[in-house]
């Protein structure tokens, strides 16, 4: 019995064991990445996917997946910069952008609810969408020439006491999440909906308005991650997010909770992003060609994936 709790103690600590252990390998490898410029590189990549990964968490959390993050992030980045470009100050056109990247993502979510879509084929269809939408706004081209706002720089660019404000912010909406998941009645609710969604009705459980809250949560994290993508590039690119939804689903997954949904933690998915951050940023280091990177990110995911199996 004792042995059987050191296993299943191993197994939840997985992913921050295999985290030190690539810390460790590639600093000893490379003295380049022990740099401490270069661990806040990394966190302040690390922020980008970890938003959009702390929104596909709750979703996933109630069985469901978004794969329209990437898509919701490009339109409402699109969005704000073409505000920005035709006046607007660059607060409001930023808050604007976070609004309607919550409402894009609840339309995933009335699909889901309300249109009873598996929750693969209706963010399939937004992301589709969405993509199209974001084409046809930027006609193909990027927009640029956004100017010189402080509040835009800012975000993705400034420091507060030397550290990234990115790295400030992933640190800050890292403990909005725990608390939320692990201290509240919404985070309750979005477990036991992915556990047993029909006790959980019973229970008093509204399902719809949980899943809906989720796939809203996910727009708006997916928004915010753009607008710090805006900040650093001072653009919107029209592929701008292509594929982050793999790197967000991948991180998920690291992280421990399970792809049906009911169990997982989001201090697992804050772990689950570091690691794909310290893959990405070794292997670059190490001079590791990018389709060889696919390839073990692609491993190190289907690995993470079994053993949520096993468990």
């Amino acid at each position: 019995m004792n042995n059987k709790k050191a296993v299943n103690r191993l197994q939840d600590f997985g992913a921050l064991i295999a985290l030190i252990l690539l810390v460790i390998v590639i600093g000893a490898v490379s003295p380049d990445f022990r740099t401490v410029s270069n661990f806040l590189s990394l966190l302040r990549q690390s922020s980008i996917n970890g938003f959009i990964a702390f929104g596909m968490t709750c979703v996933i959390l109630t069985g469901g997946i978004d794969l329209s993050v990437g898509s919701t992030l490009a339109l409402s980045t699109a969005l704000c910069a073409g505000l920005i470009k035709s006046g607007v100050p660059a607060g409001p056109a930023m808050l604007l952008a976070l609004l309607i990247g919550t409402a894009l993502g609840m339309v995933s979510g009335v699909l889901v609810t309300k249109g009873r879509l598996q929750p693969f084929i209706a963010t399939l269809v937004t992301m589709t969408v969405y993509r199209g939408l974001t084409m046809i706004y930027m006609d193909g081209k990027p927009i640029s020439g956004l100017g010189d706002s402080f509040v835009l720089k800012f975000v993705g660019k400034g420091k507060l006491f030397g550290i990234p404000v990115p790295v400030i912010l992933f640190i800050i909406i890292f403990a909005v999440f725990m608390f939320l998941l692990e201290k509240t009645v919404f985070g309750r609710r979005v477990y036991s909906t992915g556990s047993n969604w029909k006790a959980a009705k019973l229970a008093g459980v509204n399902i719809d308005r949980t899943k809906l809250a989720v796939y809203a949560i996910s727009g708006g994290m997916a928004a915010l991650s753009g607008l710090i993508l805006l900040s650093r590039l001072g653009s919107a690119q029209p592929n701008l997010g292509d594929g982050y939804e793999l790197d967000a689903i991948a991180a998920v997954a690291l992280g421990g909770t399970s792809m049906n949904g009911g169990r997982g933690r989001i201090w697992g998915t804050f772990v689950g992003v570091l690691i794909i951050a310290v893959l990405n940023n070794g292997l670059n280091i190490l001079g590791v060609s990018s389709y060889y990177q696919e390839v073990v990110k692609g491993i190190v995911i289907l690995i993470a994936v079994l053993s949520d199996r096993k468990r």
